[in-house]
């Protein structure tokens, strides 16, 4: 579709992220507030001592598998670095130059700008324990980084050539080294074949590399490798674009939209911009659109949202990469729900966003974002009000004024996938009460072939039924079928047969959890001969699950809730789970009822449900109901 659209078009010019340091005019116009904002957040860093990461650092990560100590380290740089740049194009009285001088050569002096994490040159295969010189990786955090110094470069040119015009000769060295020699002279699984699966990871670095070529001045970068850059990039858009259906439905979730989304949009609009205007149709084609408006339709509340795979319940608020798609696509309510959200973000200057770009881009739509913010109408829900059915990944989505139903038909195929064919969402009031965990701090089991032993990543800890230890397994054969959706003004209704994602397609073996915590196949999985769920919500009444089981192997169906319920027996196989005054759900079908508390310590997961949350662990029978009001 990109390559298309830019059809016999040619690289016309470079790219301006917005004016530089000598444009006065625009950075003095900026609100007073914004402007005293910006200065002191660069202020606490005057006389920064930027850390030094070692080589011991860098191998931690292949020892014990943390990747977050020295993440947190390596990110803290670049964002000082933005927050100095910022204050000085603001201010403009040489106050930030030194420390900011300081910072640009210490990273320019790291050994790598690829994550412990990221480095391998085969996907999802083991990492070395230290970066090879003579070989970049190309990694997120090469290209995000490349970006930081070269836009930060482009800022600051002016005086910085005043100062020394090595400053610029050292950037541009260093990223013809990291960056455009291997961009152009390799192939990174990210760029796309047409056989492996894509996800972010294209288009957040494709944008990252964009904006590092397309700020470099002609003398500096040729325009014959300029152009090079640009179809090559064309071409892995294209690749990503490819695994969405038209639906829109980003398979990685609300959390990743940010950066599969959002990033294809500035790609795009990069493109666009260096080629004339030659991609400006391709905002309206569906599917652009569709993906656009994604994230609205999967907002719960606040800051809430659908959260399947390794998604957060809290993603974050939206700003100007949705407002600005909205835009572009013609999609007025998607604008206006993100400058809604921009308003209620205390974060909203991006002080923990590494990308220097999308801080500017924020920076230079704020006045305009926040007026449309502020004439918004009364309404501030920010609910989508249509039911919606991504028929692409099997995700139902419906909601009225109190209750919100989401639904995962699909496969184990999913990029960020957990082994959650069938589990669902349902919040009352905008207030989860069966949920989606999400995923526990990222480390080294996390993108590797024990992912599966993580806990979270578990069918037995989403709301599924477990089999004599049979479990779901991971991969995309491992699906749902008869999947049949219905939706109309009444109710919404999603049905499914869940049996084949627990075993092999013709085949008796299934999956099954060992003592050791490690998953494998193991025959007998042909005593679960089906398992069907219905899931729906009938408008302003209720809310319905409904299973029947047809096998041989005792059906355990696991119920995750944040708050623990008062459980009220009502008959023999009949029960009230009440969650105080927010939710009832009544559970007809099962012989006990038990509950099981998971105290949580991951950081990530304690951020969003507290030290603890619950599973319900129901002995059902052959048919079991779920009402929820």
């Amino acid at each position: 579709m990109v390559k298309e659209y830019i059809g016999q078009a040619h690289y016309k010019g470079n790219f301006t992220p917005c004016p530089d340091i000598s444009e006065r005019q625009t950075w003095e116009k900026l609100p007073e507030q914004l402007r005293h904002a910006l200065i002191r957040s660069g202020e606490q860093y005057l006389g920064h001592t930027f850390p030094v990461l070692t080589a011991t650092d860098y191998m931690e990560f292949s020892k014990t598998g943390n990747r977050s100590r020295y993440e947190d380290r390596m990110f803290d740089k670049r964002r000082t670095l933005n927050a100095l740049v910022l204050a000085e194009c603001t201010e403009n009285k040489g106050r930030f130059l030194s420390d900011i001088i300081n910072g640009i050569y210490c990273i320019l002096e790291e050994s790598t700008w690829c994550v412990p994490a990221h480095n391998t040159y085969v996907r999802d295969m083991p990492q070395k324990p230290l970066p090879d010189y003579s070989r970049p990786v190309i990694d997120l955090f090469a290209g995000e980084t490349a970006a930081v110094l070269a836009v930060a470069e482009y800022l600051l040119r002016p005086v910085l050539d005043q100062i020394s015009p090595f400053i610029s000769g050292d950037i541009d060295f260093r990223l013809r080294e990291r960056i455009f020699t291997p961009y152009l002279e390799q192939h990174f699984w990210w760029m796309g074949d047409g056989k492996g699966q894509m996800n972010n990871w294209t288009v957040w670095i494709t944008q990252n590399i964009l904006l590092t070529a397309f700020t470099r001045p002609d003398t500096v970068l040729p325009t014959r490798i300029k152009e090079a850059i640009l179809q090559k990039a064309a071409v892995s858009a294209d690749f990503f674009l490819a695994e969405y259906g038209e639906d829109g439905c980003c398979d990685e979730g609300a959390q990743y939209f940010d950066r599969a989304g959002i990033s294809l949009y500035h790609c795009l609009d990069i493109m666009d911009r260096v080629t004339a205007g030659s991609l400006s149709r391709i905002f309206h084609e569906p599917k652009i659109r569709n993906i656009a408006d994604y994230i609205r339709k999967v907002h719960i509340r606040d800051d809430r949202y659908i959260n399947f795979a390794d998604c957060s319940l809290k993603t974050g608020r939206r700003g100007s990469g949705e407002y600005l798609f909205g835009k572009r696509t013609g999609q007025p309510e998607l604008s206006a729900f993100a400058a809604s959200d921009f308003l209620k973000d205390k974060k909203r200057l991006l002080t923990d966003e590494q990308s220097l770009y999308r801080r500017i881009v924020q920076i230079m739509h704020w006045e305009e974002i926040s007026s449309e913010g502020e004439h918004r109408a009364a309404d501030e829900s920010g609910t989508c009000e249509e039911d919606v059915w991504f028929e692409s990944t099997g995700l139902l989505v419906s909601q009225d004024e109190h209750l919100l139903l989401a639904v995962k038909a699909g496969d184990n195929g999913d990029s960020h996938n957990h082994n959650d064919v069938g589990s669902f969402i349902i919040c009352k009031d905008g207030i989860p009460v069966f949920i989606d965990l999400g995923v526990e701090t990222y480390c080294g089991k996390t993108f590797s072939d024990r992912r599966y032993e993580i806990w979270t990543m578990q069918s037995q800890y989403h709301n599924l039924p477990v089999f004599g230890g049979f479990l779901q397994q991971p991969g995309s054969e491992f699906a749902a079928s008869n999947v049949t959706c219905t939706i109309d003004d009444r109710e919404s209704r999603l049905t499914m047969e869940l049996a084949g994602a627990y075993r092999l397609p013709g085949s008796d073996l299934g999956c099954v959890l060992s003592p050791d915590g490690t998953l494998s196949l193991t025959d007998g999985a042909e005593q679960i001969r089906s398992y069907t769920r219905s899931a729906s919500l009938v408008k302003r009444e209720k809310i319905m699950i409904e299973d029947r089981y047809d096998g041989e192997l005792p059906a355990v169906l696991s119920l995750m809730t944040k708050e623990c319920p008062k459980i009220i027996q009502i008959s023999e196989d009949s029960w009230a789970l009440a969650f105080d005054s927010l939710a009832l759900c009544t559970l007809a079908g099962a012989y006990s009822v038990e509950i099981e508390r998971i105290a949580l310590d991951d950081p990530r997961l304690k951020d969003v449900w507290g030290r603890e949350v619950y599973r319900i662990r129901a002995a059902m029978r052959e048919h079991i109901v779920m009402e929820i009001q």
